[in-house]
C-alpha cells in the first residue's frame, strides 16, 4: 500500500470514482501547472535532500544554496513517512507500481490490486521514481496540504521532473520534522492544494501519456 498513494476504485455498476490520494500528473488530473525553478548544482556530489514532514516541503540543497524548494505530500500519521538520514538508491522515470494499478479487458479499464486483476494488469504510474527506502520513494503525483500518502513523497508535475534531475545514485536524503530551512526558505514555497482535482481517466492511465514531462527548460 506504500507504493500507490491514490487508488482509483470503480463500484460494479455503478462505475463511481473514488479518490483515497493521487499519483497521476498535473495535466492527466486536470489541475494546473506547478511552474517551480531548480537550478544547476555546481558540484553534484554535493547535493543534498532535506524533507521537512512538519511543514511538508522538499529542499534541495548545495551546501548552504538552495537549488530547489517545492512543496510535498507526506505520509499519513498511521502509515508515516520514514525519518532519518538515507540516500536514493534507486531512479526510475517511467515506475509502475507493482501493489496497484488496472484491469485492461478490451475497452474496459478498472483499478484493482496486482493479486486480484483480472485481464490485463498494468500498475499505477509514479513517474520520476527515486527510491530512498525499500517501498518509500520520491515520485509525481497529486499534493495536498495535509498529509495524504502511505509513506512516499509525492511532488506535482514538473517538480518531480526537476527534483529527479538534479538527484543522483547516492544522494544523501535527510528526512525530519522539522528543517532549518523551514525558518528561511520555507515561507517562499508556493504551496499546492489538489484537493479537489478530478479524477483522471483510467484509459490515459495505461498508457504512457501519465507521464508527463515538463514543458520548460529542467535546471537553470
Amino acid at each position: 500500500m506504500r507504493h500507490v498513494s491514490r487508488l482509483i476504485l470503480i463500484t460494479a455498476g455503478a462505475g463511481l470514482l473514488s479518490l483515497l490520494a493521487g499519483c497521476e500528473t498535473g495535466r492527466v488530473a486536470g489541475a494546473g501547472p506547478y511552474h517551480v525553478t531548480a537550478y544547476r548544482p555546481r558540484d553534484p556530489s554535493a547535493v543534498k535532500v532535506k524533507v521537512s514532514l512538519a511543514k511538508q516541503n522538499i529542499y534541495v540543497m548545495e551546501g548552504d544554496r538552495s537549488l530547489m524548494a517545492v512543496a510535498c505530500s507526506v505520509g499519513l500519521p498511521n502509515k508515516p513517512t520514514p525519518r532519518g538520514n538515507f540516500t536514493i538508491y534507486s531512479k526510475q522515470e517511467h515506475k509502475r507500481s507493482g501493489e496497484y494499478g488496472f484491469s485492461m479487458q478490451g475497452n474496459t479499464v478498472v483499478a484493482t490490486t496486482a493479486g486480484h486483476a483480472g485481464g490485463h494488469y498494468v500498475g499505477y504510474p509514479m513517474g520520476y521514481w527515486c527510491e530512498f527506502a525499500p517501498g518509500y520513494g520520491f515520485h509525481q503525483g497529486f499534493v495536498h496540504p495535509v498529509p495524504r500518502t502511505h509513506g512516499c513523497i509525492r511532488l506535482k508535475g514538473e517538480a518531480a521532473a526537476k527534483f529527479f534531475a538534479l538527484v543522483r545514485i547516492g544522494t544523501p536524503v535527510n528526512i525530519a520534522t522539522a528543517q532549518p530551512e523551514d525558518a528561511t526558505i520555507g515561507s517562499k514555497v508556493e504551496r499546492v492544494d489538489d484537493s479537489r482535482t478530478p479524477d483522471p481517466d483510467p484509459h490515459i492511465m495505461v498508457t504512457d501519456a501519465a507521464f508527463e514531462k515538463p514543458s520548460s527548460p529542467l535546471l537553470e
